[in-house]
């Protein structure tokens, strides 16, 4: 096993460790599980959300222009991204704001740029491909879609099937869960 696969490894336990949770919880998506990911919980800490940026930085194509990051969930990740590659960093609001500039981009940019998206943890990719819409209506090219976690439940199909590459840290099924 080469160094960088343990250190992903190791990760992975870490990344259990501190958001995985069982019980009774209701999904974005409104499925229901007996198991959630607590992305807060990883994305709070000083050393998995740097550690999580570094890996993630990896998986960002070359190509990469600009990075996005939707609102709440992503947006630490999406920093953390960002200053480990130095490229510059976009939000996604869930919906263009009321007041002051109006936008639901928040960030530069330019028409025609080529952006990779920073995604926490997707089920069924419908928020990502909700912000992944107001890119390209705003005249964004999205050419990857990177993810933490990809919970294995329809989100990677999805994602694939809108034309996104996508490249996912983890998959669930590749976690260590007690």
């Amino acid at each position: 096993m080469k160094a960088g696969e343990a250190d992903l490894r190791e990760l992975g336990r870490d990344l259990v460790k501190a958001s995985y949770l069982k019980g009774d919880f209701v999904l974005r998506s409104g499925r229901r599980s007996n198991r959630y990911f607590d992305k807060f919980l990883f994305e709070t800490d000083p050393l998995l959300l740097k550690r999580l940026g570094h890996h993630l930085a990896e998986l960002v194509p070359n190509a990469t222009q600009r990075l996005a990051a939707p609102e709440l969930g992503a947006v630490l990740l999406g920093g953390a991204v960002s200053m480990e590659t130095g490229l510059p960093l976009l939000l996604v609001r869930k919906e263009a704001k009321g007041y002051g500039t109006a936008k639901q981009l928040e960030g530069r940019f330019t028409v025609g740029e080529g952006v990779t998206v920073i995604e926490d943890v997707v089920t069924t990719g419908g928020d990502s491909l909700r912000s992944v819409q107001a890119l390209r209506d705003a005249g964004l090219e999205v050419i990857h879609l990177v993810v933490v976690l990809d919970r294995g439940e329809g989100g990677e199909e999805n994602i694939r099937e809108a034309g996104i590459p996508y490249s996912p840290l983890f998959r669930i099924q590749e976690l260590e869960l007690d």
